[in-house]
């Protein structure tokens, strides 16, 4: 996630190809065999189709980037007098489609970056370390991931069993044919399972006075609001002066206020997580990395915002590349776990 957050601050290809690299890199040597691990082959595809996108709306839609060199000229539709700065078709310029490119990169790797964060962490571990204001969350979650492989594996039997009888399981018939079974399954486990969660006292909350109430709803709003406002300010040009105290103030607010929210809970943890060195050593080299692209957009933005008028390569800026290559020592001093713990 890290990776993602230095991502926004660059639009050099040849950084942001290397953040790709780096995050690939990992996740090829980390990864654990299971489904949700999978999802990084789904990031990458929908990464291409943004970059795709991207590129083929600077086409149709035109650039405001100024451009002298002409790749090709579309017939270009008249549009109405309140349409004025829009157009579709016309000139389509080597500049307009790099700065196109530049920006779909950006987003495409951020995206990836997403990926990787959904196919290395475990979610039963990411669960674990829930606060306790934060426990009926935590069970939805884990209801939720519990029953979509159930889901994905009771279509796909369906879907078999339909066509050893030679029965259609594509269209909109067969979707009717397969969906409504799938849902009546898992209607089933879900009065099952609420029957089982009820029986084994879930949902019960400690008494807490009003005032700790009211304390702890306006602590977590308040975090979470300066969180957004912190995160918004980092994230553009215009905030870098308020968004670092900003996002600080709100997180400490948001960390009281879920402590405050922890007494409502009456459950005891299981075999507790510990956060060790190499959590650390995984969360502080990405951290790094965000913060050296960060401050590397302050002092250079030419070399992490390389310019196409006039259309020249980008250049690879040592420092920043150098900070990037921080990402890897995830992958070189944290042994491969077998499998992901249940």
């Amino acid at each position: 996630m890290s990776l993602g957050t230095a991502a926004t601050r660059t639009t050099n290809p040849l950084l942001l190809a290397l953040l790709i690299s780096a995050s690939a890199y990992v996740v090829a040597t980390h990864r654990a065999p299971t489904p949700l691990a999978r999802s990084y082959a789904a990031f990458a595809r929908l990464a291409l189709a943004v970059l795709l996108v991207r590129l083929l709306f600077a086409v149709a839609l035109g650039s405001p980037i100024p451009g002298t060199h002409t790749l090709f000229t579309l017939p270009e539709v008249p549009l109405p007098h309140w349409a004025q700065g829009i157009r579709l078709g016309g000139k389509v310029t080597a500049e307009a489609l790099v700065f196109a490119a530049y920006d779909g990169l950006k987003l495409a790797t951020l995206l990836i970056c997403v990926g990787a964060a959904n196919a290395l962490a475990a979610p039963g571990r990411l669960l674990k370390s829930l606060p306790g204001a934060l426990y009926e969350t935590g069970v939805a979650v884990v209801v939720a991931l519990t029953f979509a492989p159930h889901l994905v594996a009771d279509v796909q039997r369906l879907r078999a069993a339909r066509r050893l009888r030679g029965r259609p399981d594509r269209g909109l018939r067969g979707l009717l044919q397969v969906g409504l079974p799938v849902l009546e399954g898992a209607l089933e486990r879900s009065v099952a399972l609420a029957a089982a969660m009820e029986a084994r006292g879930y949902g019960r909350a400690a008494e807490v006075p009003a005032r700790v109430r009211r304390t702890t709803a306006a602590l977590t709003l308040g975090g979470l609001l300066g969180v957004c406002a912190g995160t918004y300010g980092l994230l553009t040009a215009e905030g870098g002066t308020y968004g670092l105290p900003v996002l600080l103030a709100g997180v400490a607010a948001a960390l009281a206020g879920l402590r405050l929210g922890g007494r409502r809970s009456l459950r005891t943890r299981y075999r507790p997580d510990p956060w060790d060195a190499r959590a650390w050593l995984v969360a502080g080299s990405g951290a790094a990395v965000a913060a050296l692209l960060t401050l590397a957009a302050d002092r250079d933005p030419e070399a992490l915002h390389p310019g196409v008028v006039p259309l020249v390569a980008p250049a690879l800026p040592l420092w920043p590349a150098a900070a990037v290559l921080l990402s890897l020592l995830p992958a070189l001093a944290v042994p491969k776990d077998p499998e992901e713990p249940s």
